[in-house]
């Protein structure tokens, strides 16, 4: 039952907006040749990490009737994959196996990081019967 138990449906389709805004974002980032300074800035494997910690959260918050397994950890992994597939093909980017494992490095440590999600008030909610 999770979050929407808890919240209202409209909570719902907030976090699936902002994941799939987050999804939209981060392949912008991956494939564009423009330059942002405060991405820019942080190391590439950090920004991975960060990046696809978030997107577990995003992704765990969108839909909690299904807790957080092999089906999702699946789908932000064909994701990054499909990201570094493009940048294989394109002049300015390369494909790494590094930033693939820095993807499901972030998406591990999300799921270490459940139980201790799981004390914070707000967010305990989602895993609320």
């Amino acid at each position: 039952m999770g979050l929407c138990m808890t919240f209202p449906r409209s909570n719902l389709w907030l976090f699936r907006a902002a994941l799939a805004t987050a999804l939209l974002f981060i392949l912008h980032l991956a494939t564009t040749p423009l330059h942002y300074p405060g991405v820019d800035s942080l190391n590439d494997k950090v920004s991975h990490f960060m990046a696809f910690y978030a997107l577990a959260m995003l992704e765990d918050f969108s839909f909690p009737r299904k807790e957080f397994g092999l089906s999702k950890v699946l789908t932000l992994m064909a994701y990054g994959l499909l990201i570094e597939v493009v940048q294989y093909f394109l002049p300015d980017r390369t494909f790494s196996l590094y930033d693939l494992g820095a993807d499901a490095l972030g998406v591990l440590v999300y799921v270490v990081s459940i139980p201790a999600l799981k004390q914070i008030p707000f967010v305990r909610r989602r895993w609320s019967a």
